[in-house]
């Protein structure tokens, strides 16, 4: 007897290329394509399992984006953002419930938490709605993963601890359970690579895959979720959870090079704010960063966040906004550029040219965690519970898909708050005009421009930029690769077929073959 030779069976072809956040999450993606699910399929296994493996950061309370490039038709976009809750209730019951925290996160960070922060929930529903139209293997399949890895525990990974380590104490002070999962005994955060156990949660997700996002939104733990508002000044009610439903749009498209970038469409605000971006830098850079091509880079930063600050975050019709937006840029060329909540990404594309990109937000604490999307400020710029119960809130994300004449296609998102829109114009155009392969293009630092409500910009920069004299703002300098300046991940098909993967540096994000 001897050994079979590994030449005999030897490993299929991989189907599916994950870029996700984690390890955990990228093998879970990697694992459904292999058995045959589709690039979305893929996509949505990978981001349930984040939800699990990065408290703090993201969770199945929140809310999210699913676009889609389904081969030979048009790209779409699933919006299953949070909104604005309220059905039924009296003016006397809006404003409560909140309370104000302050920490050294990100150079200084201010946001309202507790119940009347919370909006209502989407993910779950728009993750449903994208498997329905673009699954290829069941429901079940795709959860299996997230409920096996709570289970067992898992790692507590670089962000979630980075993030817990400023700002758990106070997200987590309401919440007992929720803070001994993510804290040793002393009150100290767990560290990097120690295990989480939620127990309660794999039973939950265990309903989640029988019952979908019905296991959330009806049942015993839909009135516990309505109760706990309710008694402690949320305005979440079950005709919230009743009536939500994610709307399915046709992606906003931008040509960048020789690709066609489709991304998250009107009235978010990241996908418009991105392809605004992506056409003042015009080609820019050419090869490689010059100075003129960064000086250019901050010209088209100042406009567009001038213009959002003026228009988008204070309309009250963001969608055509958003639109008029885009139709300015697209009309006024260059001459445009003279016009005065933490989040997780997964990319995903498969052999059949099936791409996916998916992003969500934000669900604070360990386990069913809800989001406090009400209380950041940055999405709420006119203040808190001031818009119509229904309206979806204002959203940084831009997860976005990409197509080439030669037949490759590209996935690509990021986390990061407003830095979302910035770290991905840098990578997108240093990897469809700027001579950097994809890997190299996410690995080069960054600049990000930062517009306070009051006027003041500031500049970010990691510190392996050599900014040009000419530039005189006010300067914050990281350190190379840091979290603050996002975390974009990217999957290729190429045109021969080839699968590539690339994960950024500054979360520690991985890549799988499935």
């Amino acid at each position: 007897m001897h050994a079979p030779d590994p030449a005999d069976n030897p490993r299929p072809p991989a189907r599916v290329v994950v870029a996700a956040p984690n390890q955990l999450a990228a093998h879970a993606g990697a694992r459904v394509g292999a058995e045959g699910g589709s690039a979305v399929d893929a996509a949505l296994a990978a981001m349930l399992v984040t939800f699990v493996t990065e408290p703090g950061v993201v969770s199945i309370g929140g809310g999210g984006f699913v676009t889609v490039a389904p081969p030979g038709q048009d790209a779409v976009t699933v919006d299953g953002y949070v909104e604005m809750p309220g059905r039924g209730l009296p003016p006397s019951a809006f404003r409560h419930g909140t309370r104000e925290i302050v920490s050294d996160y990100a150079g200084g960070t201010t946001m309202t938490v507790g119940p009347g922060s919370v909006g209502t929930p989407g993910a779950l529903p728009a993750f449903e709605e994208a498997h329905r139209r673009f699954g290829h293997v069941p429901w079940r399949m795709l959860v299996e993963p997230a409920v096996e890895i709570t289970r067992s525990g898992f790692p507590i990974g670089s962000a979630a601890s980075y993030y817990l380590g400023y700002l758990g104490h106070q997200l987590l002070a309401d919440d007992p359970e929720a803070f001994a999962a993510v804290h040793h005994a002393d009150g100290t955060v767990l560290g990097i690579g120690e295990t989480v156990v939620i127990p309660h949660l794999a039973d939950f997700l265990e309903r989640v895959a029988a019952e979908g996002s019905g296991a959330l939104f009806r049942g015993d733990v839909a009135r516990a979720f309505v109760r706990a508002m309710a008694a402690g000044g949320g305005i979440v009610t079950q005709a919230d959870l009743d009536a939500f439903t994610p709307v399915v749009r046709r992606a906003a498209t931008v040509d960048v090079g020789d690709w066609t970038i489709a991304t998250n469409p009107p009235p978010s605000i990241g996908g418009p704010v991105l392809a605004a971006m992506l056409i003042l830098l015009d080609g820019h850079p050419a090869d490689k960063w010059s100075d003129d091509d960064l000086e250019r880079w901050v010209a088209v930063q100042r406009a567009v966040l001038r213009h959002r600050a003026h228009e988008l975050d204070v309309t009250s019709d963001r969608a055509t906004a958003g639109q008029a937006l885009l139709d300015g840029v697209v009309a006024g060329g260059q001459q445009w550029l003279g016009v005065a909540p933490s989040t997780a990404h997964v990319s995903v594309v498969d052999v059949d040219g099936f791409a996916c990109s998916v992003t969500a937000s934000s669900g604070y604490g360990a386990g069913v965690s809800i989001n406090n999307c009400l209380g950041e400020h940055e999405l709420n710029r006119t203040g808190l519970h001031t818009l119509a119960p229904g309206e979806r809130l204002a959203s940084n994300m831009a997860p976005s898909v990409a197509r080439h004449p030669d037949g490759a296609v590209l996935a690509i998102g990021s986390p990061g708050a407003d830095r979302i829109t910035t770290a991905l114009a840098q990578v997108i155009a240093s990897f469809a005009h700027g001579g950097y392969d994809l890997q190299d293009a996410i690995d080069r630092p960054r600049v990000h421009l930062s517009r306070a409500p009051d006027g003041t910009e500031i500049l970010h920069h990691e510190e392996d930029v050599a900014l040009p004299a000419s530039i005189t703002l006010p300067i914050k300098k990281y350190p190379a690769k840091a979290m603050f300046m996002g975390g974009v991940a990217a999957a290729l098909r190429e045109a021969d077929g080839a699968l590539v993967g690339a994960a950024d540096p500054r979360r520690t994000g991985a890549v799988a073959l499935g």
